[in-house]
């Protein structure tokens, strides 16, 4: 197969789609022709996507034995709206959650339009296959592949002088404390304020809660011009820019006297400290609440957890529930309902039965999950539309 690639999300921007985009193109061009089409990060974005059409029959005059285009997820269709108008190759796209779900009438009503003219959807889990099916999207045309994970990330082991590095960074004594962490930008659906104000005042004392994920930048501009919007353009600006719209909750959370020398917002931290701070973690917590407009498409995060031994505790809603499988690789619970969420961390307590947990986790993690697997996955699909 030669195979045009098309993404806005790639390295060397971070974030599990970028991941994912570049571990699918990586892949199948070890035995395929690969062209790509990719934002790199240099020249303006919107400028990038407003200029997709010519970009594209540039490159499919040059290479006349492209034989079909892969679109990397929503926006990226919704801005190539005249790609079956200039070419008669078949388009594929992926399809990851906000970008089926954005709340926003135009923009719905074009997705919807542009993806029933497309050969195949395929969606990272099956929340987001159904709201694909959902919005009126063929079933015939849906497709699921899950996300895979690096393998990798399971041959950590602890470095013995981490513990007195955390414990200088978060300034107390970890030794008699049980660590639990959530990992991802500070949006309202994550719900790590949430967390922070319902569960934590419930935990023991022992228990301490570190966040990580980036910041919000204070920007007085953009802080002002966010207050004049009506809510609902504010909202949908927030989640199209991915605006960390939980931070200013989670701030308010940290200045309350019990919150201190126990709950942690580290911001963003380097891979090699993250990937310490998993394996020191007694659980890693999940806490999503439902969002309207906002959906958690997979939930790679909770398998980077998993894949580590640490136990993986995460709200049973959308995408999670395809990358998190109850008592297999995590436990799933009710979201927003306290006492469960309660019971299950102290369930954990006994830290020889979490580390068993944790082990038979990791395990069935690295059975089940892989970019290799999904790579084939999608080849099968690549192979069986060219063929049609």
């Amino acid at each position: 197969m030669e195979i045009l690639f098309i993404s806005h999300k790639h390295p060397p921007s971070v974030g599990g789609m970028e991941k994912q985009s570049f571990e699918l193109v990586q892949g199948i061009e070890r035995t395929n022709k690969v062209h790509r089409l990719i934002h790199d990060n240099k020249s303006g974005k919107l400028f990038f996507l407003l200029n997709i059409h010519n970009k594209i029959r540039k490159i499919l005059k040059n290479n006349p034995a492209i034989s079909m285009i892969h679109l990397n997820d929503g926006l990226m269709a919704f801005f190539c709206y005249k790609i079956k108008k200039i070419t008669n190759l078949p388009v594929l796209v992926t399809i990851h959650g906000l970008d089926i779900v954005f709340p926003n009438s135009f923009f719905q009503k074009r997705i919807i339009k542009v993806l029933n003219t497309f050969d195949q959807v395929i969606a990272v889990s099956n929340a987001t296959a159904k709201e694909c099916i959902k919005r009126g999207i063929s079933k015939s045309k849906v497709s699921v592949i899950k996300n895979g994970i690096d393998h990798d990330l399971g041959k950590i082991k602890q470095k013995d002088d981490f513990k007195f590095y955390l414990e200088y960074k978060l300034g107390i004594d970890l030794t008699a404390k049980k660590i639990l962490v959530s990992l991802g930008r500070s949006v309202e659906r994550k719900g790590f304020s949430w967390f922070i104000k319902n569960i934590m005042p419930v935990l023991d004392r022992e228990y301490v809660y570190l966040m990580v994920g980036p910041k919000q930048r204070t920007n007085v501009l953009l802080s002002l011009f966010f207050c004049i919007l009506p809510n609902k353009i504010k909202k949908q600006l927030f989640l199209f820019l991915g605006y960390p719209s939980d931070y200013n909750n989670i701030v308010k959370e940290l200045k309350k006297p019990e919150n201190k020398s126990r709950v942690f917002h580290l911001g963003k931290v380097p891979y090699h400290e993250l990937k310490q701070i998993l394996k020191y973690a007694d659980i890693f917590v999940m806490p999503n609440i439902k969002v309207y407009g906002d959906t958690e498409g997979f939930g790679l995060v909770a398998l980077e957890a998993a894949i580590t031994e640490t136990p993986v505790i995460a709200s049973g809603i959308e995408g999670i529930t395809d990358a998190i499988i109850d008592q297999k690789n995590g436990l799933l619970i009710q979201p927003e309902n306290v006492q469960e969420w309660k019971e299950k961390i102290e369930s954990l307590k006994d830290r020889i039965s979490a580390s068993n947990f944790g082990k038979k986790a990791k395990d069935y993690t690295l059975q089940n999950y892989s970019w290799a697997k999904m790579v084939n996955e999608y080849e099968q699909i690549f192979y069986k539309t060219i063929k049609a």
